[in-house]
């Protein structure tokens, strides 16, 4: 590596600890959020650095993106600042620092114990990649060789959804909402068009090169973040006919694709080497769309009040 590599390298490696404590440390929510979107688009870079694009894309996408948004939406619930508790005392701290220090040094050991760097699974998925019917050997792992955990991950996604829905009651607004200012609808005109492109291109191109249907699905999702908060399109709800039409294709794509080798006398998931690409992308597709359903569907866009709240807004109004 050159000189600049080192240098970027050990800024990362040390301004990345700091935020994470220092968004642990501060008992200020705003504060807390901008440190932790710092934190979040600082592991995009440092992933991109180690050689992982997919997972720097997911992190720049859902873990700094989409959990951001959420986290600014959730600085709207917070009521006035309540006097926070007596810090704990320095023995104590010191005492439930010990486990995590134990844990590090466990942790540091491990890993220079570890043997000489090898390719492990490498190989066999490089020796398997032609009839997995894509390229990538991320996707070929992910959609193929291990279709199983990415089946039950999709799964976990609607369940999820589905959970938020269920504790979710009918929305009370305070007040009526204000409209979308000029700046912010311009923005979404702009912006969702293109994030519909991109996310297009980074299914296409997930066979051959990082993409897929996670990232695309979290573009998706970002973009009708966008629409919600410029008040475009209504809160999608479970209640609506197109909303749990995106939820279930791409499970119900999925489960299909995999039983179906059952009607022929192949094992589950296993693909015909001649569709076996053609048929990823049909998956991938599906889920690109659910994906970025639920994502959406966790973003609120009106709140519950407490009784209260809504007491004191009601006297207001009369």
């Amino acid at each position: 590596m050159s000189r600049i590599d080192w240098v970027m390298d050990g800024v990362l490696a040390g301004v990345l600890p700091f935020l994470s404590w220092r968004a642990l440390a501060t008992d200020e929510p705003p504060k807390a959020v901008v440190l932790f979107l710092s934190f979040g688009l600082l592991s995009a870079v440092t992933w991109a650095r180690l050689g992982a694009p997919d997972v720097a894309l997911v992190e720049a996408a859902v873990g700094t993106g989409f959990t951001g948004a959420l986290l600014m939406s959730a600085l709207g619930w917070i009521g006035p600042a309540r006097e926070a508790p007596p810090p704990p005392s320095r023995y104590r701290r010191a005492l439930l620092s010990l486990p995590l220090v134990g844990l590090v040094l466990l942790l540091g050991a491990v890993v220079f114990s570890l043997p000489d760097p090898s390719r492990g699974l490498t190989d066999e998925v490089l020796g398997h990649i032609e009839p997995a019917g894509v390229s990538y050997p991320v996707t070929a792992v992910l959609l193929n060789f291990r279709g199983y955990d990415t089946l039950l991950e999709i799964a976990v996604l609607l369940l999820a959804a589905l959970g938020v829905q269920a504790q979710l009651r009918p929305a009370m607004v305070l007040g009526d909402a204000a409209p979308a200012g000029p700046m912010l609808a311009a923005l979404v005109r702009q912006l969702v068009p293109c994030m519909i492109l991109v996310a297009g291109y980074l299914l296409w191109w997930g066979s051959r090169a990082p993409g897929g249907a996670f990232q695309a699905g979290s573009i998706l999702g970002g973009g009708a973040i966008l629409l919600l908060l410029a008040r475009t399109v209504p809160p999608p709800s479970v209640s609506s006919i197109l909303v749990r039409a995106a939820l279930l294709v791409g499970p119900a794509c999925f489960l299909a694709v995999a039983v179906a080798p059952l009607i022929t006398g192949r094992h589950i998931l296993e693909y015909p080497r001649a569709w076996a690409g053609a048929l990823i992308l049909c998956v991938e597709s599906a889920l690109t769309i659910s994906i970025g359903m639920v994502l959406a569907m966790f973003f609120p866009s009106t709140r519950q009040p407490d009784r209260a709240g809504a007491r004191i807004h009601q006297e207001n109004r009369t």
